[in-house]
């Protein structure tokens, strides 16, 4: 009689296994209909301790799964100061899980909430990997839709067996994808009066000679906007510094949408080129001749799609007209700039599934999410009655 080998977890240690849990997706994944690597230097920029904005003001821990020698799954556990600032439970987080063995997600799980209980923590959530402003939730649909930077993709099978390891559904974070052309302006054409009604409204792009005030700009609407939101930390000025020093090869000032109301900063987008039209067909870890048609596709801007990684409006506009119809603007400025940009589509997403507003505004010109990601938590501390 044989006896299955049994799964063993374990805490990352030293820089060879650092760099298998960060390469490891890909491993896990690479066969499977759907999946396309991203670039292991996008990925480690994420989750490296020496290059993560994360770590100037949160400390985690990696594990990885193995069976006869072999990694078969993945996990984090993190904790974060500004979020322990926020009222409530202590709460902890784990992220950058993956693994393609259900059998695999209870024992990852059970190490990171026993890494977190010693910690004091109260509830945890995720997964983020390693917090809320970088990638979020498990995929639950779109598995087979176009890969897009920044959104995490797994199996059908890992949310599921979440559940099954105690966990609840929390949030879901819905992704839309918004054709550019003149079908998509006319479903979101506005009056051509309504900004004179409004007041006086400009828009403007990136001032690449301004670069760290725009940044500044962006990071302080970005977080009055979203202050007290489910799931926020604020961002903090070196992730917006490193955001943008990573976006510099191909960041175009169009890709910057600002809003003034009367002279004063009202509202701001964000849009990124999709990383994976130019590098999906290279793999994670590109050959010497990869790496160079990485760089002239870079240069020539060879994008197709983008994505909106940040948008927010002043909550001073709160119960006020400007408050439901600058994300609308924004939107027209955006299908505005689709001329001079290539991309033919744009992603506008996680999207909470409660923020019925932004919501409403979005599915008249998308009226379905062709993407899904969810979002667990387990009470590790019932509150006092």
């Amino acid at each position: 009689m044989s006896f299955p080998t049994q799964i063993t977890v374990s805490p990352v240690s030293g820089s060879r296994q650092l760099s298998l849990f960060i390469k490891l997706p890909r491993k896990l994944y690479d066969a499977l209909p759907g999946y396309v690597a991203p670039l292991d230097m996008e990925e480690r920029d994420m989750l490296s301790p020496k290059k993560a904005p994360f770590y100037d003001h949160g400390f985690a821990c990696y594990f990885l799964a193995w069976r006869d020698g072999k990694p078969i799954g993945r996990i984090s556990a993190q904790i974060d100061s500004l979020v322990l600032k926020q009222p409530g439970p202590r709460t902890g987080f784990f992220g950058a899980l993956d693994t393609a063995e259900p059998a695999c997600v209870p024992l990852l799980l059970e190490a990171a909430t026993q890494w977190l209980e010693t910690r004091g923590v109260e509830r945890i959530r995720g997964p983020w990997t390693l917090n809320s402003n970088g990638q979020s939730g498990v995929m639950i649909e779109g598995q087979n839709e176009m890969p897009m930077i920044g959104t995490p993709w797994h199996p059908a099978t890992l949310g599921p067996a979440i559940e099954e390891a105690g966990f609840a559904k929390a949030m879901d974070l819905l992704s839309y994808r918004m054709e550019t052309g003149p079908q998509a302006e006319r479903a979101n054409q506005i009056p051509p009066n309504l900004r004179q009604r409004l007041g006086k409204i400009t828009m403007r792009g990136l001032r690449l000679k301004h670069i760290t005030e725009d940044a500044t700009i962006l990071r302080e609407i970005y977080n009055d906007a979203w202050a007290n939101t489910w799931g926020n930390v604020p961002l903090t000025s070196h992730e917006v510094e490193s955001l943008l020093k990573a976006l510099k090869p191909i960041l175009r000032p169009e890709q910057y949408v600002l809003a003034e109301v009367e002279g004063e900063p009202a509202a701001i987008a964000l849009v990124i080129p999709n990383m994976f039209d130019i590098s999906g067909d290279l793999g994670g870890a590109p050959s010497p001749l990869g790496w160079l048609k990485l760089g002239s596709r870079i240069l020539r801007h060879n994008f197709h799609s983008a994505r909106v990684v940040l948008l927010g409006v002043r909550q001073k506009y709160m119960g006020t007209a400007l408050r439901a119809m600058l994300p609308v603007l924004i939107i027209d400025e955006l299908m505005r700039r689709g001329h001079v940009l290539p991309y033919r589509t744009i992603e506008l997403g996680w999207v909470l599934e409660t923020h019925t507003g932004l919501r409403n505004l979005i599915e008249r010109i998308a009226p379905t999410p062709y993407k899904r990601h969810r979002m667990y938590e387990k009470i590790l501390v019932q509150p006092d009655a």
